[in-house]
């Protein structure tokens, strides 16, 4: 199988988990299994950092180097742990810091893919959601607020066991992990919450139990405070024997919140499906009745001349067989809109032989080798598909526009994790090794109609090839690579705008290159920055909102610091900018700095309210020799090898006022 080819095989990214075929939702599976160890490089690249940290026995080699490295301790007052204000940011989740022991950074402490919602019929009311660490693995949590914003509660959601029909009425099935959150408000005040529940497999623990599921969750009457026991299926897998011959991945929400439109209060959960065939397929399944049963699944991800290469792989659901990061959105006239990348525009081959074109991945951060690839381009596309029958059916894929991926992690920051995208900084050190992903995020404008979606790429008009970035192909692990990396004004990720203003029929990113498209970040010189992990939502005047992480202020893009930034717009080209953060996040370390969250959200009913994945809070250990008999314990902080010091992560949010140009 060609490089080129690999890459595609399985085009994963959040909670990714093993599970059974899925005769209901289209097409014969093979019987062959997708084992961790059976994936292609490039495909444990895309596992979510959760997943791969876990189901590879990743976690117990990071501890294992932990160990290894000794870290030097320094004593701390344990007060710290339940600080919740970083100047007039807010921490939402409100438990106080566990200390963990040093080789298990994250576990028991982290919060990350974040996502929050306001109330459209009473603002002062939002509700927010995260992956959460303190029980060791992830789960589905919650907090709200009642106040705008300005202080949290934690709520709990009863995710533990549930009684779905794929395990009888009757049998509970007890989940070990949860995550990829998303919440969104009805126009009745009830709150919703979609979470992704699996079981590890043997490969992890001794229980061969692979099932895994999408539940929605409801709040009635207490705004987030609590949820319904047990949440209803979207979409359940009995794979009691652990036979795992399916991937089912990356579930987003929404909820139409329109009192005019005819689908009002009606529920969207769009996710992929990875079969063992090599396809992946977007789907999505909606509910009439406030949540409590969903429709059998629809084929969202259609067949489309905009997809030219199938790579090999069956086509029981057409050539566009290779998709991902699917997000709902609904417009004020009860259409649905469902955006996802897309990976079948057979763009990116390498000239000539097509397993040429590529580093040997072995990492180093050496642009030379990088240049050494074919000069070729490596961009994918953004599609979108409409419905406007309540999600009973969609329109053919139309095109949104194209984009570049974020680079190959091993070839410019080093390390022994190849398979992985990052956002590499431009200083010497190679401390930003999180994993990451360009996505889209659309929305509709409640005055116009107008549709926006956004997206990251890593060429755009502040990083192309005047400057020094040239796409050069692709790894030996299939990943993109580029020129200009680690160079200073060069290569840098921009959060970019394309527009409809004729209900989605085509968009102004599809017939621009993405080097023209506008950029939500003012930005000008030799002083470009990463703009990533981005949420963007239309106020009710028609304002575009969008929040993203940033590396545009003081050194960041040099030392792999990251802020919060929101911009706006009034007319989807021109965008101000305003910082959200208080001051800047270095690398994160938890789990052993792999792993921040595949996404970040953002509400805009009344002003703008981002949440992001915060790593300034330092992270508690119990002092070495303490605790001994004699000794009373006492904690400290431990030093780090990509940040001044081992940090925790926490969801933190603002309120700021959209900036207009």
């Amino acid at each position: 199988m060609s490089r080129w080819t690999r890459r595609v095989a399985l085009i994963a990214a959040g909670s990714l988990v093993a599970v059974p075929g899925i005769a209901l939702i289209g097409g014969g599976q093979s019987a062959q299994a997708l084992t961790y160890d059976q994936l292609k490089p490039i495909q444990k690249r895309i596992l979510s950092g959760a997943a791969a940290f876990a189901l590879s026995g990743e976690q117990r080699a990071s501890a294992a180097a932990a160990k290894a490295k000794a870290p030097s301790f320094s004593r701390h007052a344990a007060t710290s742990a339940c600080a919740n204000r970083i100047g007039d940011n807010v921490k939402v989740n409100q438990n106080c810091l566990n200390i963990t022991d040093a080789d298990l950074a994250g576990r028991g402490q982290a919060q990350n893919e974040t996502s929050i919602a306001q109330n459209p019929m009473n603002p002062s009311q939002l509700v927010s959601s995260f992956n959460d660490y303190r029980r060791g693995d992830g789960n589905c949590y919650t907090s709200y607020s009642s106040d705008k914003g300005n202080t949290w509660q934690d709520s709990t959601v009863p995710m533990g066991f549930t009684r779905g029909d794929a395990f009888g009425e009757t049998a509970r099935e007890y989940w070990q992990a949860g995550g990829d959150t998303s919440v969104a408000w009805d126009t009745r005040g009830n709150a919703y919450l979609s979470c992704q529940v699996f079981k590890r497999g043997a490969g992890v623990t001794e229980d061969p139990d692979q099932s895994s599921a999408f539940y929605v969750f409801r709040s009635t009457g207490t705004g987030g405070a609590s949820w319904n026991f047990t949440g209803r299926p979207v979409a359940e897998n009995n794979d009691l024997a652990g036979a795992g011959t399916t991937l089912l991945d990356k579930q987003l929400m929404a909820v139409d919140n329109h009192v005019a439109s005819p689908f009002r209060d009606r529920v969207y959960v769009t996710w992929t499906l990875f079969a063992a065939d090599g396809t992946s397929y977007i789907y999505a399944a909606h509910s009439a009745d406030y949540g409590e049963s969903f429709s059998a699944p629809v084929l969202v991800s259609a067949n489309s001349p905009l997809c030219v290469n199938d790579f090999g792989f069956p086509t029981p659901n057409g050539k566009c067989n290779e998709n991902q990061f699917s997000q709902p959105f609904v417009g004020p006239d009860g259409a649905l809109y469902v955006t996802w990348a897309n990976f079948n525009n057979g763009v990116g081959r390498p000239v000539g032989d097509p397993d040429s074109g590529g580093d040997d991945g072995e990492g180093g951060g050496d642009d030379g080798a990088a240049a050494t690839a074919a000069a070729t381009e490596n961009f994918n596309q953004i599609l979108i598909a409409k419905s406007t029958d309540g999600g009973a059916s969609f329109s053919a894929p139309v095109l949104v526009g194209q984009y570049y991926d974020l680079p190959d992690c091993a070839t410019y920051q080093g390390g022994a994790d190849p398979g992985r995208a990052c956002v590499p900084e431009t200083g010497p050190t190679h401390n930003s090794i999180f994993r990451a992903a360009n996505y889209p995020v659309g929305s509709v404008n409640p005055r116009t109609g107008a549709v926006a979606v956004s997206y990251g790429s890593y060429i755009n008009s502040h990083s192309n090839e005047a400057n020094g970035c040239i796409p050069a192909g692709f790894s030996e692990d299939g990943l993109d690579l580029y020129t200009g990396v680690k160079v200073a004004g060069a290569c840098n990720n921009d959060v970019l705008i394309s527009s409809s203003r004729n209900g989605g029929a085509s968009f102004t990113g599809g017939t621009v290159n993405p080097r023209a498209l506008p950029s939500v970040r003012p930005e000008s010189g030799s002083r470009v920055a990463d703009q990533y992990f981005q949420w963007a939502e239309f106020t009710p005047r028609g304002e575009l909102a969008v929040a993203y992480r940033d590396r545009g202020y003081g050194n960041d893009q040099v030392t792999g610091y990251t802020d919060t930034s929101l911009s706006g717009s009034r007319d989807l080209a021109r965008f101000a900018s305003t910082r959200v953060s208080s001051s800047a996040s270095p690398p994160p370390t938890a789990f052993g700095g792999v792993f921040a969250g595949d996404y970040e959200g953002l509400t805009a009913v009344s002003g703008g309210h981002p949440i992001w994945t915060d790593s300034r809070a330092v992270d508690l250990f119990l002092c070495p020799g303490t605790g001994t008999p004699g000794i009373p314990p006492s904690t400290c902080t431990a030093s780090s090898p990509i940040a001044p010091v081992a940090n925790d992560e926490d969801a933190y949010t603002a309120s700021r006022n959209v900036p207009l140009p």
